[in-house]
Parts: structure tokens; sequence; C-alpha cells
């Protein structure tokens, strides 16, 4: 099992109705999940804290930078694949509400703003409906998903 971190950036925009809310989600372009859309984020590299690979995936997904105080830590979710155990993984999720610079598309995530009342979870992993929407309300969320390849959830 090996430890990632995700990060989803989370704004609020004034409208003619009113505040919005928001918060960026990426298609994924590569690798595992490939289509899905999730949050800024990868592998943890040796050595490295959760909070320091948040503020290099940032950088490195989405050109932006965030400063390690500006992460709240929203979640630490396990992931074990039953069929797949190389793929296992630990998760630790973090919100950024400030951050510095525009979002822009790399080789890995094409980013895009959704209103957190329409998140897109029909394209997302199957478990992000289950937790993500506690911990935007503030609730640290930690858990376990127990999922096969084929991205259904065992329980």
């Amino acid at each position: 099992m090996y430890d990632v971190c995700v990060v989803y950036l989370v704004r609020s925009r004034r409208t003619f109705f009113g505040t919005r809310t928001e918060i960026l989600l990426g298609e994924k372009l590569t690798g595992l999940g490939a289509g899905k859309f999730v949050g800024a984020g990868g592998k943890l590299e040796p050595g490295e804290s959760a909070v320091d690979a948040a503020v290099r995936e940032v950088a490195e997904e989405l050109g932006v930078v965030v400063a390690p105080q500006d992460l709240t830590p929203i979640s630490c979710i396990t992931y074990p694949f039953v069929d797949r155990p190389e793929w296992s993984q630990r998760s630790f999720g973090f919100v950024a509400r400030q951050w510095t610079g525009t979002p822009r598309a790399s080789d890995e995530l094409a980013p895009r703003w959704f209103p957190t009342q329409r998140i897109p979870f029909q394209r997302m992993w199957a478990d992000a409906e289950l937790w993500l929407p506690r911990a935007l309300s503030g609730e640290f969320v930690e858990d376990t998903f127990v999922f096969r390849a084929n991205g259904t959830i065992v329980n």
C-alpha cells in the first residue's frame, strides 16, 4: 500500500443570484482513473509529508501555488483493491481556499470548476459521493472503501 494526497481548490464567486461556492476538479488524462473527475494529487515521494506532496502536486498539475498553511486536512481514506493489491493506497485529502495563480491544464489533468451543489459524482470514483460532501461541510472523514479493479465498491 502506498500513500497519496488529493487537493480540492474551493472558491466563492458572486453571481447575480448571490454567492456560489465552486470546487475545482480535473478530468484525469492518464493512469489509474483516467477519464474520471478528481482533485489534484498523486503519490508521496520518499520522505515527503502529505502536505509537502499536496503543495508539489497542485503546482505540477494545476500550475498554482498553495502555501502549506492554506491546506485544510479533510480526510484520511484507505483504499484496498481486492483484485489488484498493488493499487491499494491511503489518501490524505485537503481543501485549499487560497492560492496564487490561475489553474491551467497539464498533461495529467484538465481542470474545470463545478458548483458544489452540482458535483459530477457519476464521473468520479464511486466513493466520492459517500464522503466528499461531508468533508466539504467541515467534517474530517476517516474511512475505508474496498474496491475492485473495475471501479466498483465491495463494501
